[in-house]
């Protein structure tokens, strides 16, 4: 059988990253990330902190995240948590004690490929 490589990044804690940072498979960031954001995956850890426009398929903030942030599939907001910005998602959880601090948007699941589609035929 062969076993396919599953891609994971780490920021750790004393590193800073600024730019555009573009990343495939599972980001944890325990470090702090200001400027742009492109995932798949991005787990922010508890001393962790993400200052971007964030674009993602799901993202976890047990850390602090500030800015805007386009997660397709969804954002889970941990206990230790702290989000503030502009948020559109499909799927939002919130953990007891979490913090929310922004202007929301949940879209169903046809909205997103309305909306996929839509931006494939304006990138053309």
């Amino acid at each position: 059988m062969k076993k396919t490589a599953k891609e994971f990044s780490i920021i750790d804690r004393d590193l800073t990253v600024e730019g555009t940072l573009s990343s495939k498979g599972k980001l944890v960031v325990k470090g702090t990330v200001r400027g742009k954001l492109d995932g798949e995956t991005v787990i922010i850890a508890k001393e962790g902190a993400v200052y971007a426009e964030t674009k993602v398929a799901s993202m976890t903030v047990a850390g602090i995240f500030e800015g805007n942030v386009k997660a397709s599939e969804e954002l889970v907001i941990l206990s230790t948590g702290k989000c503030s910005g502009r948020v559109v998602c499909k799927d939002l959880v919130i953990e007891a004690k979490g913090i929310l601090n922004a202007q929301v948007s949940c879209i169903s699941h046809e909205a997103s490929e309305t909306e996929e589609a839509l931006s494939a035929s304006i990138e053309v």
